[in-house]
């Protein structure tokens, strides 16, 4: 079960490995780092070493600005576990301003307010074993 973080939600660690290992080092600093197709131009979501469409190994890895705008959101009532205490709470497809859709959370704000089309920003939720994670509030 994970505590809850800076939020008021759970900060479940993440799974880190050597092709996502620079993502979250850079979670760690407040910053995201995302990996860009040098082949396509596609920014690759979820950070990986390939392209996800073209299989490329070819990726360069860049600061992204951690700004989108919501693209689809749901507010969430009711669940079991350790996210019970968060209730009500939002998730969120965010779409990132360098294109991809992300599946995360918006924090920071009234659940209620939180709609299609807003802007928002990346904010950092610290995890106990460092690697933060990505998460958004409202711009």
């Amino acid at each position: 079960m994970s505590e809850p973080g800076t939020f008021g939600l759970p900060v479940p660690p993440p799974m880190v490995n050597l092709e996502t290992q620079r993502f979250w080092d850079a979670t760690r600093e407040g910053r995201l780092e995302l990996p860009r197709c040098d082949d396509c131009g596609d920014v690759v979501w979820y950070p990986r070493e390939r392209c996800g469409p073209l299989g490329s190994g070819s990726v360069t890895w860049f600061e992204a600005s951690g700004r989108g705008t919501v693209y689809s959101c749901t507010v969430t009532r009711r669940i079991g576990g350790s996210w019970r205490a968060a209730t009500p709470f939002v998730l969120a497809y965010v779409e990132l301003e360098e294109g991809p859709r992300v599946l995360t959370n918006i924090v920071g704000c009234d659940p209620e307010t939180v709609h299609i089309g807003q802007a928002v920003q990346a904010v950092f939720d610290p995890t106990p074993d460092g690697p933060a994670l990505l998460r958004f509030t409202p711009a």
